[in-house]
């Protein structure tokens, strides 16, 4: 779990053997039935990507609670929804599968969870039909899934969901720049 560069900062500061008791006591590469739970009871996570030569992206994905869920032990899929068509995620997926997640509550008892491993896209998959909205799906076999200490994570209260939101049998929201005159005429239809 850690390369050279982590083990130079851990042999500075003194926290190899803490670093090695945590990969050793907390880090697994399958989820469990809390993950699945912590997971599937959030509207939004991070997610960092890279491209082909490394340069890094990092985005907000969010949905209703349960739009990303853990299907098998080795397996989380989330969908991909409607956005401004620059696929700046998915095409770094495509071109470099390794992926980092950022899962994170920020309520009274705040909890952090991260998710490393490779993905794939995917158009035609059956598990789509199960996520209204989702114009494509990714998949994600974990190679490293382990909780981060919390201590740092703002106590912070829900307000209300996205209007954006994807849901079954309501039309969809378009978001007003998709209407504005510099860009009207190359905004694509919405896929059904």
């Amino acid at each position: 779990m850690y390369h050279e560069g982590n083990r130079a900062l851990q042999d500075a500061f003194g926290s190899r053997a803490l670093a090695d008791r945590l990969e050793e006591k907390l880090r697994r590469d399958r989820f469990n039935d809390d993950d699945a739970a912590f997971v599937a009871s959030l509207g939004f996570f991070f997610l960092a990507t890279a491209d082909a030569q490394g340069r890094p992206d990092c985005s907000f994905k969010g949905g209703p609670p349960g739009f990303v869920r853990v299907a098998a032990p080795k397996l989380l899929i989330f969908p991909d929804y409607d956005g401004n068509g620059m696929f700046k995620s998915l095409g770094n997926i495509r071109a470099n599968p390794h992926i980092g997640l950022l899962f994170l509550s920020m309520g009274e008892a705040p909890k952090r969870l991260r998710v490393n491993g490779r993905a794939e896209v995917t158009g035609d998959d059956p598990l789509m039909a199960d996520v209204p909205g989702a114009q494509l799906l990714v998949k994600v076999t974990p190679t490293d899934i382990f909780p981060n200490c919390p201590r740092y994570v703002p106590n912070m209260a829900f307000v209300e969901a996205s209007p954006y939101v994807p849901a079954a049998g309501i039309p969809p929201v378009e978001p007003k720049w998709k209407s504005f005159e510099i860009f009207a005429d190359v905004v694509p239809p919405r896929r059904a």
